[in-house]
């Protein structure tokens, strides 16, 4: 697994080649098999394959975002909601520091479907700066869920290198900061 891991790269520029559904079904699996806050499962993903839809994600993208293209590029984008509410509560009151914990369950979401696809020769790339609002109107996400991210998906067209990483010494801390 750590081979996935460290192979695993933010891919942008996609082959124009449809995915089968039964990949598609695997990421999706990925997701449902994923961990999260006291099993809420708060995750909801619209999968987008329409052009048109696409073209108008694709418009909410902020300005020089090197993804923007990814948006229509790749054959399939997946929209990761969030239901609100549920994640990091108990008997319906927030009980973490943090507030709501959908960030980090959808966080988990999202690195199960990037490795997942990565597994089956896929490329993904996470898109967060874009403007949720206007995403969510045309995805018509209902009241009570969140927009969080969209994930481009698809045969990488090109393999990025890997960015240099910090050693594990400059990270690490024994027994305290």
């Amino acid at each position: 697994m750590n081979n996935i891991i460290k192979t695993r790269r933010s891919i942008r520029r996609y082959e124009a080649q449809e995915i089968p559904q039964e990949k598609l079904d695997t990421i999706l699996e990925a997701v449902q098999w994923t961990p999260s806050w006291a099993n809420t499962q708060c995750w909801e993903v619209v999968i987008v394959k329409d052009g048109g839809v696409k073209t108008k994600l694709q418009e909410c993208i902020a300005p020089k975002n090197p993804a923007t293209k990814a948006i229509t590029a790749a054959p399939v984008v997946l929209v990761l909601c969030a239901k609100l509410g549920v994640s990091g509560y108990y008997n319906d009151m927030v009980t973490t520091k943090f507030g709501e914990w959908y960030m980090f369950d959808l966080g988990m979401a999202a690195q199960s479907i990037c490795l997942s696809a990565h597994n089956l020769g896929l490329g993904t790339v996470v898109v967060g700066l874009f403007d949720h609002q206007r995403a969510a109107t045309i995805l018509k996400v209902p009241q009570g869920h969140e927009l969080v991210c969209l994930i481009p998906l698809g045969y990488p067209a090109k393999e990025p290198k890997a960015p240099e990483r910090r050693s594990i010494d400059a990270f690490i801390h024994q027994d305290c900061f």
